[in-house]
């Protein structure tokens, strides 16, 4: 049977009050009565009621996370990071892994509130959830535009690609392609695309943009990188994530085009386990450790200060080239 907070009480031989006082650290108590409270509540395993203690106005010190991909590289240590952050600070998380399932992110959004958390952070790809325009609780994005009220942390995207084309030029590539989405919505990795055109212009090189979307599959993604190899043959090309640059080192390979002799490509995101298993990838490196700890600080921020006005609504982070055989 589970324990009551009588039984703990009866355990440590204090009144339920007492117990009470030790769960909610409130008013003088000695160290000996909290030790015994504690005892007594370790030997019985009980576990206090989170959403008792927040009716009485106490916080869950709960937190939603919401992201699209839990089991990609970069999702996965961002939220690793981000969860480790909030734990040091005493919060413990929920994880909802929306996918490409905007019914799902709503779900998840109801069950988050349901749970009483204190807060969100949210990551997921899915448009037009109107949830975020009226939830009356402290959110923080990361890398997308939920409503005008809720602030975004995100890397240089803009900062990231003008680095990965430079150095495809600096390396003579005279035919550089964009791989990645073309569909702009709002969001900052819209400046990834952005950043590519203006280069373009800049550097005086025609702009070649083949689209790949996050949400398409391998087999969609193999096809389109083998038609750009095979029909277009660039000599450089920039991927707007780590996997898709993968796939175009895997299909050049089959199709014996020489990297980076004949084909010079760079990633993004720079995650340690890309780095790990695909060291020979030139990739951008995005802050993630410094990116989780900007999140959660703003989060915890609003949080205790749910009045206070923002300074600024969009927190850009710098990027890094990490240079390897890909662009040698």
């Amino acid at each position: 049977m589970k324990a009551k907070l009588a039984d703990v009480a009866k355990k440590a031989g204090v009144s339920v009050t007492t117990v009470s006082r030790v769960i909610n650290n409130h008013g003088y108590l000695s160290d000996k009565t909290k030790s015994k409270v504690f005892a007594a509540m370790g030997e019985l395993n009980y576990q206090p009621n989170s959403l008792a203690r927040s009716l009485q106005g106490k916080k869950m010190k709960l937190i939603g996370l919401i992201f699209p991909e839990i089991t990609h590289p970069f999702f996965a240590e961002l939220v690793q990071e981000i969860e480790t952050k909030l734990f040091e600070q005493g919060y413990k998380v929920i994880l909802c892994n929306a996918g490409k399932n905007k019914q799902k992110e709503r779900e998840y959004i109801k069950m988050l509130l349901a749970n009483q958390v204190d807060g969100i952070i949210a990551g997921a790809h899915n448009l037009g959830i109107e949830e975020y325009q009226r939830l009356d609780l402290p959110i923080v994005s990361f890398d997308r535009k939920l409503s005008d009220n809720i602030p975004i942390v995100s890397c240089d995207n803009y900062q990231g690609i003008e680095l990965a084309v430079h150095d495809l030029l600096q390396a003579n590539c005279k035919k550089i392609y964009f791989l990645g989405n073309e569909q702009t919505k709002g969001n900052p990795t819209d400046e990834r695309l952005t950043a590519y055109r203006d280069m373009a212009k800049e550097k005086h090189f025609t702009s070649h943009i083949r689209s790949i979307a996050f949400s398409d599959s391998v087999v969609l993604k193999n096809m389109r990188v083998h038609q750009m190899l095979t029909d277009d043959q660039p000599d450089g090309v920039v991927c707007t994530d780590d996997l898709t640059a993968i796939l175009v080192l895997q299909e050049a390979k089959k199709l014996g085009i020489k990297v980076p002799e004949e084909l010079k490509v760079i990633g993004f995101d720079g995650t340690q386990e890309v780095q790990t298993y695909h060291s020979e990838l030139s990739t951008i490196a995005q802050p993630i450790a410094d990116i989780a700890t900007v999140l959660v600080n703003l989060l915890l921020d609003r949080i205790s200060q749910p009045q206070k006005k923002l300074n600024k609504m969009h927190y850009k982070l710098p990027v890094k080239l990490l240079k390897s055989e890909t662009t040698a």
